[in-house]
């Protein structure tokens, strides 16, 4: 259990810091492109834009760590699950290995 719970902690770090990753490159790409053109955008536009555009690029672009974090959810889940009825099952008095 332990080691799905620290599996489960790397990735959403890892998975949380790649989306941030990307909003520190859209928000580059948008104030570089914003530059070339000769328009001045405040960085908290660009910022802004840059998590909109985000949402639907990492639902692509980040797929892989997503159902790596979606699967360690699920084992996690299922053993706690799992520890759950079995204390439920000894506070009934009952004997938790069947």
């Amino acid at each position: 259990m332990r080691l799905a719970k620290r599996s489960l902690v790397r990735n959403v770090f890892f998975y949380t810091a790649a989306r941030l990753l990307l909003v520190a490159v859209l928000v580059a790409v948008i104030l570089g492109i914003a530059k070339l053109v000769g328009v001045d955008i405040p960085l908290i536009v660009a910022l802004a834009v840059a998590v909109i555009i985000q949402l639907p690029l990492a639902h692509l672009v980040l797929a892989g760590l997503r159902d790596k974090l979606t699967a360690n959810m699920e084992v996690v889940g299922a053993q706690r699950r799992e520890d759950k009825a079995q204390l439920r099952a000894q506070l009934r008095g009952e004997d938790p290995s069947t």
